[in-house]
């Protein structure tokens, strides 16, 4: 997969969503288990893993420090059994926000490791200091020097008893990395609770981790020597299956989801059901959604740590709400650079004002097509949620954020009635 800043997807808007669409798996899962990779010796397998330029991205840095990586359609094989190397070149940091979560598997595995700080979308801060707070205190000596960390545990990692500040998912997946061979008993209090944390600790367990809790506010490790490697499907992506159902909702369509979670998503299908869709779930992993009427605004939706309401669905929502009955106020409570999209739905001919991390959407009667450009992935989402329903012709630039998390949306779009073409 190729990044390309120069195309553009042209969306002719307007038509009613309606089929079925097998959901891919999840990007915020794919990534920290390609890193957990490291710590086992031998030859992964990750099925269900999707075709994404951050799952690129995460296989060229394996590739960088020794591990040998290949994809069949969506099963990627990762052998770790002669990793040498423990540098990440400033280049392929850049390319995601997310590679930080290879310091804990590099430490975990090497003893050491020298990284830049991570690329990605322009959220907002991001610190990393939660991470490193943690495993200084498991033993890791860490500095920094000239815009890189550099990261040795000379006498090995062991456990500790940590407390977060605020449970971030990368920092909880760090530790986990870093604990399941470190000497001893580590305990993460405060930690992420998100689905991918849980599939994470599967995996690890797996190859023979020793982990109780995944899933709740209080983790407990106990260290192992050594991982073998395993083989593992990467569990759905509830946020692109969110994106699917905001589009279906947009249009006043009816969507048929398969290889979903739906106990995943409870955050915001809760949600759609109060603007007036119908959701039902089967057995299988399957779900219909029907909203063929204009829904009513959510009056106020704050996002929240899992198993709230995602930061990363409502980029989204913000676009539904632009055509429901009424008005809806987005509270943003995780990063605070998470409006950027606003500017450009406003293109579209969306009411939408903004103050801090507050947002209030005013739906209006119609949207009309323009040309606008993603500066992340969730806003570039956003943006062709948006265009789905515009009158007319609607121009998206900005294409290298949206490959980032959605394996080839136009395709998956299109599958399911839109007119919608990259070019």
């Amino acid at each position: 997969m190729i990044l390309n800043d120069r195309q553009k997807l042209i969306v002719n808007g307007g038509r009613r969503l309606e089929g079925e669409l097998r959901v891919h798996g999840a990007k915020n899962s794919a990534l920290p288990l390609l890193s957990a990779a490291v710590l086992a010796h031998g030859e992964t397998v990750l099925h269900n893993c999707p075709m994404l330029t951050d799952v690129d991205a995460a296989c060229r840095i394996l590739s960088h420090i020794g591990c040998k990586c290949r994809r069949s359609a969506d099963t990627v094989t990762v052998d770790a059994a002669n990793v040498f190397g423990s540098e990440i070149p400033d280049n392929l940091m850049r390319e995601m926000r997310s590679s930080i979560v290879f310091l804990g598997a590099m430490l975990g595995r090497m003893g050491r490791c020298k990284l830049s700080f991570p690329g990605g979308c322009e959220l907002g801060a991001r610190p990393i200091d939660l991470h490193i707070s943690a495993l200084r205190q498991m033993g890791a000596e860490i500095g920094e020097q000239h815009g890189f960390l550099e990261c040795s545990a000379p006498r090995g990692l062991h456990g500790a008893k940590l407390v977060l500040s605020f449970p971030s998912v990368g920092a909880t997946e760090n530790i986990l990395l870093a604990a399941v061979t470190a000497k001893g008993e580590t305990e993460i209090h405060n930690a992420a609770r998100e689905p991918e944390i849980v599939d994470l600790a599967d995996f690890l367990t797996k190859c023979g981790a020793r982990i109780k809790g995944a899933g709740e506010s209080v983790i407990i490790i106990d260290g192992v020597p050594r991982l073998e490697p395993c083989e593992h499907s990467v569990i759905p992506d509830r946020i692109a299956a969110g994106t699917y159902l905001c589009a279906a909702a947009i249009t006043h369509g009816e969507l048929i989801l398969t290889n979903c979670r739906p106990e995943h998503m409870t955050g915001f299908l809760q949600v759609l059901e109060a603007m007036g869709a119908r959701i039902y779930t089967y057995g299988g992993g399957k779900m219909y959604f029907t909203g063929k009427k204009r829904l009513s605004a959510s009056p106020t939706i704050r996002t929240m740590p899992y198993p709230g309401f995602p930061t990363d669905i409502q980029a989204p929502f913000t676009a539904l709400c632009s055509t429901a009955n009424g008005t809806s106020v987005f509270v943003e409570t995780i990063f605070e650079n998470r409006f950027r999209h606003i500017p450009e739905l406003v293109r579209l001919g969306a009411s939408v004002k903004t103050e801090g991390r507050v947002c209030v959407v005013e739906g209006v009667r119609q949207l009309s097509g323009a040309k606008v450009c993603a500066a992340e992935l969730r806003g570039g989402a956003a943006l062709v949620t948006a265009a789905l329903a515009a009158e007319g012709t609607s121009e998206i630039g900005g294409l290298q954020f949206i490959d980032r998390g959605y394996e080839s949306l136009e395709n998956a779009l299109r599958s399911i009635g839109a007119d919608v073409r990259r070019i």
